[in-house]
């Protein structure tokens, strides 16, 4: 398995285990990690800090350049807002864990040129089969749905 996958994962891992939704993303620039994160909604009870936005957010602020240069892992097929940025900063590829508990918008990132690369890691799933089960009213929160 791919290396940064497994560090998205150890993020997801984390998120778990800190009570809030299990999914983690690495922003990876030329070959190395530049930032790291997962969901914390709940734990800092944010509207907007999913995965792949505190990856964002921990990387820190960035020229154009290299976010036109990386790579974003992340556990679960992005949402409409965590695809949006990916577009707004124009990260050329994304390298999913898993689209089968949750299909985010892959084909929108790929009508606007993102090379989206889906895995189906079983960790992946396993670990979102779980936590929809245990946690179905705060999953739907998350996704925006009642």
């Amino acid at each position: 398995m791919d290396t940064f996958l497994q560090e998205a994962i150890k993020e997801a891992e984390k998120g778990y285990n800190e009570g809030g939704i299990p999914i983690g993303s690495v922003i990876v620039h030329e070959g190395k990690i530049i930032g790291r994160g997962h969901n914390r909604r709940v734990q800092k009870g944010s509207a907007i800090l999913h995965g792949e936005m505190d990856a964002l957010e921990n990387a820190g602020r960035q020229p154009a350049s290299v976010y036109k240069n990386s790579v974003l892992y992340t556990t679960l097929s992005p949402c409409p807002m965590c695809s949006g940025t990916i577009l707004l900063y124009g990260i050329p590829k994304v390298i999913i864990g898993e689209n089968k508990t949750f299909m985010g918008e892959e084909e929108l990132l790929k009508s606007r040129g993102v090379q989206v690369e889906v895995v189906n890691n079983e960790r992946c799933i396993e670990l979102m089969e779980t936590f929809i089960k245990e946690k179905p009213e705060l999953w739907n929160e998350d996704i925006g749905e009642e």
